[in-house]
C-alpha cells in the first residue's frame, strides 16, 4: 500500500457489513495469506516511513478530512466527561465505560456522516464496524493490541475510499492515531479498563503496539535521544509530547509502579539496541510475531469488502518483508 491513490475504487463497488472469518487456529493461514494481511501490514509499513524522523509538532499540512476525523475523535472524548465513572467497589471496569459504549453504537454513524462527504456515506455500514471495535470490549471493560488494530483498520479503510489521500499519510499518523492515543488512555484510566490478554511483564505493553513502532520511527536520526535515553525519566518528560514512543513511556510510568526494569521487562530490553532504525525493525518483526500471528487477536478481526479475507496476489515488497526472524529477543523468562 505504497501509492494509496491507485485505490480508487470504482463507482460500482459493493460494501458489505463486515464479519469474522478465522473461527479456529488453523484458519490463521488462510488470514497469513489474504489481501487483508498485506494490505493492514503495507499501510503500517506505509505510514511508518512517511513520518520517519518527524516529531508529533512537525507542520503538515492537514485536510478537511483529517480535521473533520479529529473532530470527531474529540467528540468522542467529550462524551468521557458526560459520562463519569461510577462509584463501585471493583477495581477494574467500571461499568459508565458500557454507557460510553452504548453512545457511540448510537450517534457513531451520525458522526461519520458529519465527518465524510455525503458520496462515501455508503461506505459507512462497512467501515463503521472497525470504528465500533477500537476503544475496547464493552462486556469485558477491556482494552488490547485487537482494539488498536481495529482503529488503524479503519483509518486504512478511509484511505481505501479515498476519503483520506496519499498526501495525508504523515497527518494521519502523528495527528489522528496520536488523538486516538490520547483518547483510549483517558478511557483506560477513566473506567479502570482491564488489559485484554495481556502477558504482564513479558510483553511489550498492556494496551498499545503501534505508537511504539511509528514512535520509533519519528526517532530515526535524532541528534540526542537514542534508545538508552528513553528509560531517562528527564528526557520522557522533556520530550513526550513530541515523540509517540516517549508519550507512551510516561503513560506507562504514570500508571505502573515499581522499577521500569521489573515492570516493563521487554521494553527495558530494547533500550539496549543500538540505533532506532534497528529498534524500528526489530518491532515490526515482533508486531507480527506478536500481534499479527496471535489467534486470540485475530479471531476478532472483520473482513468486508475493503479487507477481505481472500487470497492475496503477489505482494513481494511487504511478503519478503514478512519471512524475516525477530531482531528482538524473545523474552527472558527468569
Amino acid at each position: 500500500m505504497t501509492d494509496m491513490d491507485k485505490l480508487q475504487l470504482p463507482d460500482d463497488h459493493v460494501f458489505v457489513v463486515p464479519s469474522r472469518a478465522i473461527k479456529v487456529p488453523l484458519d490463521m493461514a488462510v488470514w497469513e495469506k489474504s489481501e487483508a494481511y498485506f494490505e493492514y501490514l503495507g499501510f503500517i509499513l506505509a505510514l511508518n516511513k512517511s513520518i520517519e524522523g518527524k516529531s508529533l509538532d512537525f507542520e503538515c499540512e492537514q485536510s478537511p478530512a483529517v480535521k473533520n476525523i479529529l473532530t470527531m475523535i474529540d467528540n468522542l472524548d467529550e462524551w468521557i466527561t458526560q459520562i463519569p465513572p461510577t462509584e463501585q467497589p471493583q477495581r477494574f471496569g467500571n461499568k459508565s465505560f458500557r454507557t460510553w459504549h452504548t453512545r457511540l453504537r448510537e450517534k457513531g454513524t451520525e458522526e461519520l456522516q458529519q465527518a465524510l462527504p455525503e458520496k462515501l456515506h455508503r461506505a459507512i455500514p462497512e467501515i463503521i464496524q472497525y470504528l465500533y471495535e477500537s476503544f475496547g470490549n464493552a462486556t469485558r471493560i477491556d482494552y488490547g493490541t485487537g482494539h488498536e488494530m481495529a482503529f488503524l483498520m479503519f483509518l486504512c479503510c478511509l484511505f481505501k475510499i479515498q476519503a483520506f489521500k496519499e498526501n495525508d499519510k504523515i497527518a494521519v499518523a502523528i495527528k489522528v492515531f496520536n488523538r486516538y492515543l490520547l483518547l483510549v488512555r483517558r478511557l483506560q484510566i477513566t473506567y479502570r479498563m482491564e488489559p485484554a490478554g495481556s502477558h504482564g511483564v513479558w510483553s511489550l505493553d498492556d494496551y498499545q503496539f503501534v505508537p511504539f513502532i511509528w514512535g520509533s520511527s519519528q526517532l530515526i536520526g535524532h541528534p540526542r535521544i537514542e534508545p538508552r535515553h528513553f528509560v531517562d525519566q528527564d528526557v520522557v518528560e522533556l520530550h513526550a509530547k513530541q515523540y509517540m514512543f516517549l508519550g507512551c513511556i510516561e503513560f506507562i510510568s504514570k500508571v505502573k509502579i515499581g522499577p521500569f526494569a521489573e515492570h516493563s521487562n521487554q521494553l527495558w530490553n530494547v533500550s539496549a539496541v543500538s540505533s532506532w532504525s534497528k529498534v524500528n525493525n526489530g518491532l515490526i518483526k515482533m508486531y507480527k510475531v506478536e500481534v499479527l500471528s496471535k489467534f486470540p487477536v485475530i479471531q476478532h478481526v472483520l473482513f468486508g469488502s475493503l479487507l477481505p479475507i481472500k487470497p492475496a496476489t503477489t505482494c513481494p515488497n511487504v511478503r519478503g518483508a514478512c519471512l524475516d526472524p525477530p531482531l528482538l529477543p524473545p523474552p527472558q523468562l527468569h
